[in-house]
């Protein structure tokens, strides 16, 4: 672990290798897991501001759940996003021709309506932020579904932070990313 500014990081970011694999895993990550994606206090008025315009792309499936459960739960205490009952899928997915789970909020951002990717944690992944009083961890979670992604990040030599350094630069700023990569460049001499 090292530290940058108000963050704790594990080297986990530079040492592994990772570049989503969608043909592979097909947006499983959306599709599998116990709980929905993390949520900050912010974004939860950027849903609800964004939704009728994210509402087209998604599933009839995830407006039913929206419709059932609101635009975000709370789960001990944390805010994230609604599961769909039927599956435990994001209610925020939609399905391309080939069976892939997308994000419907990152296709209506692809798609010019509306100026916000998606959910931090989504953007960040496989980075996790814990955000503790005084520091914020920044680390690397391994979950076998992204075995792919760790095997083509292998073959393309792409590091987990360079993976998401966009996310990294949104979270934290750009400063923070250039302060990283001085870290990972000396860190790998």
């Amino acid at each position: 672990m090292f530290q940058l500014g108000k963050t704790i990081v594990s080297e986990e970011i530079i040492e592994n290798d990772f570049v989503c694999n969608l043909s592979a895993c097909k947006g499983a990550c959306c599709v599998d897991g116990e709980a929905g994606a993390p949520l900050e206090e912010e974004e939860l008025k950027i849903l609800m501001d964004i939704y009728p315009k994210v509402k087209p792309y998604l599933t009839k499936e995830g407006i039913e759940a929206i419709e059932d459960q609101g635009l975000f739960i709370t789960s001990e205490g944390e805010y994230e996003t609604p599961l769909i009952p039927r599956d435990d899928s994001c209610v925020y997915i939609n399905y391309d021709e080939k069976g892939t789970a997308q994000c419907g909020i990152e296709e209506a951002y692809n798609q010019g309506d509306i100026a916000w990717k998606k959910p931090i944690s989504c953007h960040l992944y496989p980075v996790r932020v814990k955000d503790y009083s005084e520091f914020a961890a920044v680390n690397y979670h391994k979950w076998e579904i992204c075995d792919d992604a760790c095997t083509l990040g292998k073959e393309l030599q792409v590091p987990v932070y360079k993976f998401v350094k966009q996310a990294l630069i949104r979270k934290f700023g750009e400063d923070w990313y250039a302060e990283l990569e001085k870290v990972a460049e000396n860190y790998k001499k």
